[in-house]
This record gives C-alpha cells, structure tokens and sequence, in this order.
C-alpha cells in the first residue's frame, strides 16, 4: 500500500482517541511506533476495527432488544432513547477492547 494513499485519510474520533491515549499513556511505545512509521498504520487500523466492531455491536444489541424500525414507526422518542443506549453501550466496549488496551 502506498504511503501517500494512507496519509491522505483522515481518522475518525477511535483513532484520535487511540493517539491520545498512546501519547498520554504509552509514551514509550507511542514514540517508538513513531519513529519507525507503524504510528500511522497502527491508528488507521484500529479505527477501521473500531467503526467496524461499534457498527457490529449496535446492530446486534438493537435486535437482542427488540428495537425495530416498527418501533421507530410506532414511538420515536422511545426508539431514539434506546438507540441512544445502545449506542453508548457499545462505545464503552469498544473504548475498553481497542482504544485503552
């Protein structure tokens, strides 16, 4: 893959989230990844694994609780709650599994 193709993406906020965590946490590891250009990679990886798991997780917890488009139909408000659940939900498990690991 061409170094110019990766540059030109940008990250989401699970890669900005990894980076600062990298930096804050693992400063080490964070400077070595840095030097020798797996900095950059690294994050693009795991903000596609990210997006990929939360997409994943969403979808699955909203079927395990019944939330449906006949549910969007019927009560909006309700359907945007629980949406609004699952969604946070599924963010703390990604944070904790890719971001903070």
């Amino acid at each position: 893959m061409d170094g110019n193709e990766d540059e030109a993406q940008t990250l989401s906020r699970f890669g900005r989230a990894r980076e600062r965590y990298l930096m804050e946490h693992r400063k080490g590891l964070y400077n070595s990844m840095l030097l020798t250009g797996r900095l950059w990679p690294h994050l693009l990886e795991i903000d596609r694994a990210a997006q990929t798991q939360m997409d994943e997780l969403t979808k699955a917890m909203a079927e395990e609780q019944g939330v449906t488009e006949a549910l969007k139909a019927a009560n909006q408000m309700a359907w945007v709650q629980k949406m609004n659940n699952i969604r946070q939900s599924a963010e703390e498990i990604v944070r904790a599994e890719l971001i903070y690991s």
